[in-house]
């Protein structure tokens, strides 16, 4: 049995003007999914190939020793490929607890004294 599920994706890397050289590939972005009900995802989102760039962010010479990891990596970072694996999430629940959003008309914890 197919199940459809509509989704509205909010793309990081949409809202920025591309350089030369930019690699869809090897870069690193937010993604927000908003859900039909109201519910909404925030995800940290790397390609598989941006991990070997973060492991020298530090230092060039010396890569890493551990890096704390996103929430999802992906092959690259495009719509249609956030749309499948959305998509994908989504059909098999895999969308984590730890990255539902509060709903936005409860306050947060961040700034309650």
């Amino acid at each position: 049995m197919t199940q459809s599920t509509s989704f509205d994706l909010w793309l990081e890397f949409e809202h920025w003007e591309p350089l030369p050289g930019d690699d869809p590939t090897d870069e690193f972005a937010n993604v927000v999914v908003l859900l039909p009900d109201g519910r909404r995802y925030a995800l940290n989102v790397w390609t598989f190939q941006f991990i070997h760039r973060a492991r020298l962010e530090d230092d060039p010479d010396v890569p890493a020793e551990y890096l704390l990891p996103p929430d999802l990596f992906v092959e690259r970072l495009d719509r249609p490929t956030m749309e499948r694996v959305v998509r994908q999430l989504l059909a098999r629940d895999e969308m984590r607890a730890e990255w539902l959003c509060p709903p936005s008309d409860e306050p947060s914890d961040e700034g309650d004294a």
